[in-house]
């Protein structure tokens, strides 16, 4: 059994409670790549939880990211390079003149990639247009396709990931 593979429901309970409670007295760090803090909000969290609104990320999947999230800080404090930078258009919800809509934002995704504790991770943060830069995943560094059986780095699209 992997290190990121849950025994039973209790172990990922536990896991569970235990990466929200650290992630939540998470306030912010200092990332020397950007000179400025990135926040680690409710946002993040949820997106470690859920791929969208409306989909649930399976247990397997929170868990090998909520095992993972004690490191991510880390890899933000230490990262000097970015590995990578994505950047779409989309509809993000944002407070418009007291009350949620959707927008269209400019919103870019900045990934760093490390190894910490002999653990290969991705950290993505996210900034959308006109806001600050906060944490948005991390994520393992391979899974592995259901399909082909073959090692895959992430599916491509970080928005999701």
């Amino acid at each position: 059994m992997g290190k990121f593979n849950f025994k039973d429901e209790e172990d990922f309970l536990t896991t569970r409670t235990l990466a929200e409670k650290f992630y939540k007295a998470m306030d912010k760090v200092r990332c020397p790549y950007f000179g400025e803090e990135i926040v680690f909000n409710a946002k993040g969290l949820r997106h470690l939880k859920f791929k969208s609104d409306q989909q649930a990320r399976t247990q397997k999947e929170q868990y090998a990211r909520l095992k993972l999230i004690r490191i991510a800080p880390e890899v933000l404090k230490r990262s000097h390079t970015v590995q990578g930078i994505w950047k779409v258009r989309q509809f993000e919800e944002q407070k418009i003149e007291g009350s949620w809509r959707h927008a269209m934002k400019e919103v870019s995704f900045f990934e760093f990639l490390a190894v910490i504790d002999d653990v290969r991770i991705k950290v993505i943060v996210k900034e959308v247009e006109g806001g600050n830069k906060y944490f948005w995943s991390v994520i393992p560094f391979w899974g592995i396709d259901k399909i082909s059986s073959k090692r895959v780095l992430h599916s491509g699209d970080p928005e999701h990931d």
